[in-house]
């Protein structure tokens, strides 16, 4: 008896479709009516002509054909196929047969008994074919429920694309989400305060007035609608989408508590990893200046020219890691706090690599950048960051490995579709994991025992806290790119800084 229709604007990726239910119709009804009136007359003349007088049999034949109409044409052709059908049987086939007399009074009551009987099964057929209509339209109803809930689930989740379905399936011109404020509530004597939270449609009613209709889903959410009358099975629809307004704002509340508790544990994470990086990272080289300073000052001292130097260099090395760490540390709170705003243009690989690489021990880094590559788009100061970071790293990490910078551009190399260009810094260490490589570039992670890498003729930077590959990272996708890490061919680790190619004016 359920059909599956489209019902809708015909935007079959929005819209619900509602099954559609064909119950006991016009025609059917008609049909019936025409059988009422053709069947008994049939029985009469066909045991007529075949010369067969059996009452009971006869009766039991008419009996059958209101039975049969009640199915097709339901209530009323039934009543009217047995009020034939007795009439028949009176005047054809009880004595005295031609007339409406009854001789005998059993006749009679026999009559009135199959009436009876025929009104009976009439009226308990169109009874059942309701029900069963209202039980498939339930059916109906609630296959459409299940996939409105279907979709919502593989939704977007957002209110404003629920109530969008809620009007392309009701038919109505504008939708509006109403919220109590929760401040004043009706044990305390005062009316509720209700706020938009969404809407559809143009136009949407803001206020009970202007809503041609007003579902009151709980005490805190009310749905308004305008657009006309409501049939009652979009009345009933109408409650159902209550609910899911309900089960979808909660949705959204669980997922905004889950992203404020995730953001709060990176804090909390990152204030830990900060005052651990302070208590030891940071007061390591204070204290080391404190007493070279303290040692200089004494006067009753008096150092050697080379000792004094020393002191003074150790005090200019503590500074320059000082002066690193605490760059690092206010670069990873702007990447953290989504604050970091590049300066793009296009910028070559091979000019930042004076600026990025001082310091740097240059028998131990092999430039073999081809020439005339494309520019990338690029802050300088950024860029120059990346590549001073990793390259400081692959020196720490690799003390007896040279450092390999090649570049390229051409097919292939991409980023988000876009053309791009890629910087590959290559050491021959002992390389990471493939565990380590999806950890290397959180902040404040660290691998091995970073005082080697000081002792071994680093950068001359120290340890550090671990930010160097976190900060490169997210300065890199800052401007676009995408920072990766892979295997060195042979041993070792591969850092490649991948950035789309300039595309503005020309150099």
């Amino acid at each position: 008896m359920a059909a599956t229709e489209a019902q809708g604007n015909g935007d079959e990726g929005a819209l619900l479709k509602f099954p559609t239910v064909r119950g006991i119709g016009r025609g059917r009804v008609t049909a019936g009516l025409v059988l009422a009136l053709l069947l008994p007359p049939a029985v009469e003349v066909t045991v007529t002509v075949l010369n067969f007088r059996n009452f009971s049999m006869i009766m039991l034949l008419q009996l059958a054909v209101a039975v049969a109409v009640a199915a097709i044409g339901g209530l009323w052709p039934a009543v009217v196929a047995a009020v034939l059908g007795s009439f028949l049987l009176n005047y054809f086939s009880a004595d005295p047969v031609g007339s409406l007399s009854i001789a005998d009074p059993t006749t009679l009551f026999t009559l009135v008994v199959f009436l009876a009987v025929a009104c009976g099964v009439a009226l308990a057929v169109g009874l059942a074919s309701r029900r069963a209509q209202e039980a498939a339209r339930s059916g109906a109803e609630a296959t459409a429920l299940s996939e409105l809930a279907l979709r919502i689930l593989s939704s977007d989740g957002s209110l404003e694309t629920f109530l969008e379905k809620v009007r392309g399936n009701l038919g109505m011109d504008a939708v509006t989400l109403l919220g109590s404020s929760g401040t004043r509530t009706a044990t305390q004597g005062a009316p509720a305060e209700w706020r938009v939270l969404a809407t559809a449609g143009p136009n949407p009613p803001v206020t009970h007035a202007a809503a041609d209709h007003a579902a009151v889903v709980d005490p805190h959410y009310t749905l308004l609608l305008r657009g006309g009358p409501l049939s009652p099975h979009h009345q009933r629809m109408l409650v159902a989408f209550g609910a899911f307004v309900v089960a979808v704002r909660e949705r959204q509340q669980l997922v905004k508590s889950r992203r404020d508790n995730l953001r709060l544990s990176e804090g909390n994470k990152m204030r830990t990893s900060i005052l651990r990086a302070v208590s030891h990272d940071l007061r390591t080289p204070l204290a080391g200046i404190k007493l070279a300073v303290s040692s200089l000052r004494q006067e009753d001292v008096s150092f050697p020219p080379d000792v004094e130097r020393e002191l003074l260099e150790t005090i200019e090395d503590y500074a320059d890691r000082l002066d690193h760490l605490v760059d690092n540390l206010l670069d990873m709170s702007r990447i953290t706090a989504d604050a970091v705003n590049p300066l793009l243009s296009g910028i070559v690989w091979a000019d930042v690599l004076p600026d990025a690489l001082q310091g740097v021990p240059h028998e131990r880094l092999r430039n073999e950048l081809p020439p005339n590559l494309p520019p990338v788009q690029a802050d300088a100061g950024m860029l120059e960051r990346v590549v001073a970071n990793i390259v400081e790293n692959a020196m720490k990490y690799a003390p007896d490995s040279d450092v390999v910078l090649t570049a390229r551009a051409g097919e292939g190399i991409t980023v988000r579709e876009q053309p791009a260009s890629e910087l590959r810094i290559a050491d021959h260490g002992k390389g990471v994991g493939h565990e380590e490589v999806l950890t290397m570039f959180q902040p404040f992670q660290r691998f091995g025992d970073s005082s080697a890498a000081s002792t071994a003729g680093g950068t001359g930077t120290g340890g550090g806290v671990g930010l160097g590959l976190a900060v490169a990272k997210g300065f890199t996708e800052a401007m676009g790119g995408r920072l990766a890490a892979e295997p060195t061919p042979g041993g070792g680790l591969t850092m490649v800084v991948t950035l789309p190619l300039w595309t503005g004016d020309p150099l």
